[in-house]
């Protein structure tokens, strides 16, 4: 007669046909060949798979099962398949395709649709990118044209000048410390405000910043009017800085963003792009030592040049790196902005405060602004795996991409201004001039407004 009699006995009921389903929703079940596929994006695997069945299972009441194999998220990888099989025929073995569609990781599960239950086992699906011609391509031209660019730096150059930023570097020590102290703690504070819950990400800002300026910054500068010889001795001098500060700081603030990183320096790449950069400048050097004539025509179409291969750069690059736009998000452009404007800002405004000339200011900014992206991009692939290597080079993609933007500006501000000035008595010391010498003494000093003397 006690009431909690009645109650047990229906929740016991209750237990029982939830076991009973669990035994039939379990009996079921599909295995895979292998837990887990990589397949490359455009892509098409053929993936075999066996469907099993317990022998407690109940049979369907016509005698067949509808299954459905379906991606958990076609985004990254699709698989559309419906199978009818009997039970005479379980186990059955069979193969479906897999379509990689952009870089992630899904997976794929089996649906048995006339239950809307999902079955026992399940396949990890990796999608990464395939290389490219067009990535060989861009890398081989982009790295010819710039050697070709440097043998016109050597041209260019005055040496004298050189010599004396190595012997009084202000400024070269004002552009070094913006580069290896200001631009990696940046970096690494505005990785961790914008990408707090993704370790990865926070990677590929830190990467960004810890590299060391890239050639790119000598063309702007040279475009822009800066101090094209100071530009050159700090870009040089710090691609050598880089093999100390690098690993100083991949080891401390890199480990706290990611212990579980296989983290390593690129000495070669970092050494490789130095002597990328020197090799070319001597060259232009003994040019203009045994080659007069060629090398006062090479320095005089440097800035036209110069100024196609920024356009082919920007261009082709953003061209290249198309399939990243499809993860663009509002922290990513504030990042690939934040980045260099912050850095260009705070170099700019620490030049002025140490009383260095406005050419002086704007290639200091300049070289701390910019950086090599190719050696972030290199650290990020060798540090983590697939697919998030390559997902994270979406940091300094979008970084280089963001950079030019504000310089393109001041290009266009001053030929506004330019124009509407009308023509400079005076020709530009930085614009169509063989300036390489072996006797500073010829040149004035002032770095603007010096005129060379007739001969």
């Amino acid at each position: 007669m006690c009431p909690f009699n009645g109650l047990t006995q229906i929740l016991l009921l209750i237990l029982a046909i939830i076991l009973i389903n669990t035994v039939v929703i379990n009996a079921l079940s599909i295995k895979f060949e292998n837990e887990s596929v990589t397949v490359h994006m455009d892509e098409t695997i053929s993936v075999p798979y066996t469907i099993l069945k317990d022998t407690a299972d109940e049979y369907e009441d016509d005698g067949t099962y509808l299954l459905q194999l379906k991606s958990n998220d076609g985004n990254i990888a699709t698989i559309d398949q419906e199978i009818y099989v009997t039970y005479n025929e379980l186990p059955k073995y069979a193969s479906m395709n897999v379509t990689g569609v952009f870089l992630g990781k899904t997976s794929v599960s089996c649906r048995n649709v006339k239950k809307n239950k999902t079955l026992d086992g399940a396949l990890d699906v990796i999608v990464i990118r395939k290389h490219r011609l067009i990535d060989t391509i861009f890398t081989v031209s982009v790295a010819t044209l710039v050697s070709i660019i440097y043998i016109n730096f050597g041209c260019f150059l005055n040496w004298g000048e050189l010599k004396r930023n190595l012997k009084r570097p202000v400024g070269p020590v004002i552009g070094l410390c913006s580069q290896f102290i200001f631009m990696p703690l940046l970096s690494y504070g505005l990785g961790r405000v914008l990408f707090p819950e993704s370790p990865e990400m926070q990677l590929g800002m830190f990467f960004t910043g810890v590299a060391p300026s890239g050639g790119a910054s000598n063309i702007w500068t040279l475009v822009l009017d800066g101090n094209v010889d100071l530009s050159i001795t700090v870009t040089s001098l710090g691609n050598f800085v880089a093999l100390l500060m690098m690993p100083l700081w991949i080891f401390s603030l890199g480990k706290l963003i990611f212990n579980q990183a296989k983290l390593v320096v690129p000495y070669r790449h970092i050494a490789t792009s130095a002597f990328g950069l020197i090799i070319p400048l001597a060259i232009g050097y003994l040019l203009t030592r045994y080659c007069k004539n060629l090398a006062s025509f090479l320095a005089r179409i440097l800035k036209g040049l110069s100024s196609l291969l920024l356009l082919f750069i920007i261009v082709f690059a953003t061209v290249t790196n198309l399939y990243l736009f499809k993860i663009f998000s509002w922290k990513i452009v504030v990042a690939g902005m934040a980045l260099p404007y912050l850095g260009f800002t705070a170099a700019f405004i620490l030049s002025k405060i140490l009383r260095q000339a406005d050419p002086d200011c704007l290639a200091i900014a300049i070289e701390t602004g910019i950086q090599n992206t190719g050696i972030a991009i290199f650290l990020l692939r060798f540090s983590l795996t697939q697919p998030a290597a390559d997902l994270t080079t979406v940091c300094p993609v979008a970084v280089s991409m963001m950079t030019p933007i504000p310089l393109v500006g001041i290009y266009i501000y001053k030929k506004i201004q330019a124009r509407i000035r009308g023509p400079s008595k005076h020709m530009n010391n930085n614009e169509g001039i063989l300036r390489n010498t072996e006797e500073p003494e010829c040149y004035t000093i002032t770095r603007q407004e010096e005129e060379r003397p007739e001969t």
